[in-house]
């Protein structure tokens, strides 16, 4: 009897310490539960897996959109379809030319906060191309195809997005590229949501796909919250607890707004 009485009140214990454990975890009450994450060039929405694990854990709801990166167009309306899918408010987070996307596509309604991870913020009448060419970055080894798309060099992928990956994850990413038009790289941002919503963002200070100085630029001439972490421009798959707090700082603070 012993026996069972120690084995039951281990297992009373055990219980009282992860339903401790989740209550420290979850969002806090207010907070905006849902979480939409947007992808940039040359990769898939797979990359933010280790970003939306911890966010689900915490109890948000977390999707993930898809643009096609067949034009800032087409990309915008991807993203609206999540959003308009949704029952309630959304943080909007972008990743890299998903900067670009979420600074128009922040303008839906259900969007309050907006969160740029080492993304490109342009402001009205500026392109990614030309935010990029304003402050080039350590490297460019993008290549364009005979139909206007554009790829990284697979040989230079690391060097360019993915320093702080394991080699095989990136080999992996290289070879699995999705190809970005040139046209969405070109097409210039007529409202920008910064502008009329609270932003938050990430400069990742090892980027040598986006110059960290630009990050920068962009950031402090919005006026977003902003945390520098050391990390290549795949901070989100490198660094995803910290990019997850700075998500919740945005969905914390939205409840307010």
């Amino acid at each position: 009897m012993s026996t069972l009485i120690n084995k039951l009140f281990a297992a009373t214990t055990a219980l009282t310490a992860a339903v401790g454990l989740t209550s420290a975890q979850a969002a806090p009450a207010g907070a905006t539960k849902n979480i939409v994450l947007v992808h940039g060039a040359f990769v898939d929405g797979s990359g933010w897996k280790p970003v939306a694990d911890i966010l689900r854990k915490r109890g948000y709801n977390v999707v993930i959109a898809q643009p096609p990166e067949t034009s800032l167009e087409d990309d915008v309306a991807a993203t609206n379809r999540v959003l308009d899918a949704l029952d309630g408010p959304a943080v909007l987070v972008g990743h890299s030319y998903g900067g670009v996307i979420i600074t128009e596509a922040g303008n839906n309604p259900h969007v309050k906060n907006l969160v740029y991870v080492a993304a490109l913020q342009p402001d009205a009448g500026e392109s990614a191309g030309q935010l990029l060419g304003s402050k080039p970055a350590a490297t460019n080894y993008i290549v364009p195809s005979k139909d206007g798309f554009l790829t990284i060099q697979p040989e230079h992928f690391r060097d360019a997005f993915a320093l702080d990956l394991p080699e095989a994850e990136v080999a992996f990413m290289a070879a699995s590229q999705v190809a970005t038009s040139g046209k969405a790289i070109s097409t210039p941002v007529t409202t920008p949501a910064w502008k009329t919503k609270p932003s938050y963002a990430i400069v990742a200070t090892q980027d040598r796909a986006i110059n960290p100085d630009l990050e920068r630029q962009m950031y402090a001439r919005s006026n977003a919250v902003t945390k520098e972490i050391a990390a290549s421009h795949a901070v989100y798959i490198s660094q995803p607890q910290a990019v997850a707090k700075v998500i919740e700082q945005a969905a914390a603070a939205s409840a307010n707004h």
